[in-house]
């Protein structure tokens, strides 16, 4: 009887061993299963809303600023060489009048300059110089609109981070100093809060920051074709002057 009690013993002691095992594995499973966005999500919200609210309105705000900004200058982006050669012939062909239908025809910065300067050939070449350089200037002021925005939140974004990093540790130390007991379990939880929003912060910071630096050289890409579109344009009406 003895013998036959202690087998049993045993055998229960192996299936609840292959229950536990098997529960753990499921568990396991179940964690790896979850998507980016679940767990992203799970994270979101253990980070708490206050500081993690705040941090994501800057994703949003940035990322809106961004998306309008990157519609306007590829709306804005001309080519030049092509233009050029247009307004070329068609100074050639029909004069000044023919040139500014071809640029009210045209979109972008670079016909809006063009089309200023012939509006203003008869008055002499320094006239209309001065109209292209003036004009230029609106047009870049328009294309970095809003970008500075953008700038902002990327700089808001890992400080609001670093803030409640530093809420979250205050918090974790005052639990140290009301117990008296140094104790991993207590201050686990406000700690995970200040380094997850320390991660989300720096999160969105990278992502503003790569949308920045396109904005950034598309807008210098434009100016450059403004430059040079300016300079040809004088040439072209000191050569139809003539």
């Amino acid at each position: 009887m003895k013998k036959i009690s202690f087998t049993l013993a045993a055998a229960g002691m192996f299936v609840m061993g292959t229950t536990t095992a098997s529960a753990a594995m499921l568990q396991e499973e179940a964690e790896a299963s979850k998507g980016f966005t679940q767990v992203l999500k799970e994270q979101f919200i253990q980070g708490g809303p206050a500081f993690m609210g705040i941090v994501l309105l800057c994703l949003i705000l940035g990322l809106a600023v961004a998306i309008e900004r990157i519609i306007y200058l590829n709306l804005a982006t001309t080519n030049s060489t092509k233009l050029k050669q247009q307004v070329e012939d068609a100074l050639a062909s029909g004069g000044v009048e023919a040139a500014k239908e071809v640029c009210r025809n045209t979109k972008g910065p670079v016909a809006s300059i063009y089309y200023q300067g012939l509006d203003r050939a008869d008055e002499g070449l320094e006239s209309a110089e001065k109209a292209v350089v003036a004009y230029g200037g609106v047009q870049m002021g328009q294309l970095e609109k809003n970008v500075s925005w953008l700038s902002l939140f990327i700089a808001i974004a890992p400080m609001l981070g670093f803030m409640g990093t530093v809420i979250g540790m205050i918090a974790a130390f005052q639990k140290i100093a009301a117990v008296g007991n140094l104790s991993a379990s207590l201050i686990a939880g406000d700690i995970q809060v200040a380094l997850l929003t320390t991660v989300f912060g720096l999160i969105t910071a990278i992502i503003l920051q790569i949308f920045y630096n396109y904005i950034i050289a598309k807008i210098d890409s434009i100016v450059n074709d403004m430059e040079d579109s300016s300079i040809a344009l004088i040439d072209m009406l000191a050569a139809h002057k003539k």
